[in-house]
């Protein structure tokens, strides 16, 4: 016997206060993102998840059917930081804006969970497919309403909406934040945004003036 089970075999469950409903799947969740912030998606399992929830690993296979989809609620239960859009009268200011406020929220404790989660998503489809599916993440579409107004002032023409250049600001600051972790510096959001995104998404001057 291992010493998690060796640990498991030790609590007796029916002598703990009985939670239901909400309270139980509440400390369900809160103890799974526990376990991925000190072990990481690879080594998280339903019967560490119970046993820091004070519950049976029973009770976890009535509700989810895997490690996948428990990571999954638990990650959709504590929500990714929302952005502020502000509206700064451009694209090049409303974008560096936007990616810094990314920025910080991948400096958060839930930043580190997240960074192992997108990690473990290249390594194993079938989880990458349901993290695409069911985590709303803020980022996408926070650059589709900036990206909206900027073709409301003509900045950026209507087929950018929907294309893959819409979201390589973000995919770039996703990818240095896997690469290199935190902080992210403000210059390399600047780069992001003047070097790459711009050129990418901005429509010609001189297309803009013969309107």
């Amino acid at each position: 016997m291992n010493a998690e089970q060796s640990a498991g075999a030790t609590v007796d469950h029916r002598k703990s206060p009985r939670r239901r409903g909400e309270e139980l799947e509440h400390a369900i969740l809160t103890a799974t993102l526990d376990e991925l912030a000190d072990v990481g998606y690879a080594a998280l399992t339903m019967e560490r998840v119970a046993l820091r929830a004070h519950t049976s690993k029973a009770v976890l296979y009535r509700r989810w059917s895997g490690r996948a989809e428990l990571v999954i609620d638990a990650c959709k239960f504590r929500g990714i930081p929302d952005v502020d859009l502000l509206d700064t009268g451009s694209l090049r200011t409303d974008m560096i804006a936007v990616l810094r406020q990314m920025a910080a929220n991948m400096a958060t404790p839930f930043g580190g969970i997240l960074r192992g989660l997108l990690s473990e998503m290249t390594r194993d489809p079938e989880f990458g497919r349901l993290i695409r599916e069911r985590v709303h993440t803020s980022g996408p579409g926070s650059i589709e309403e900036i990206l909206r107004r900027a073709v409301e002032r003509g900045e950026v023409d209507p087929t950018i909406l929907g294309s893959r250049r819409a979201t390589v600001a973000t995919d770039l600051l996703r990818n240095q934040f896997l690469l290199y972790g935190i902080p992210i510096d403000d210059e390399v959001i600047i780069e992001i945004v003047d070097d790459v995104y711009l050129p990418l998404v901005l429509r010609p001057a001189t297309a803009r003036g013969s309107e």
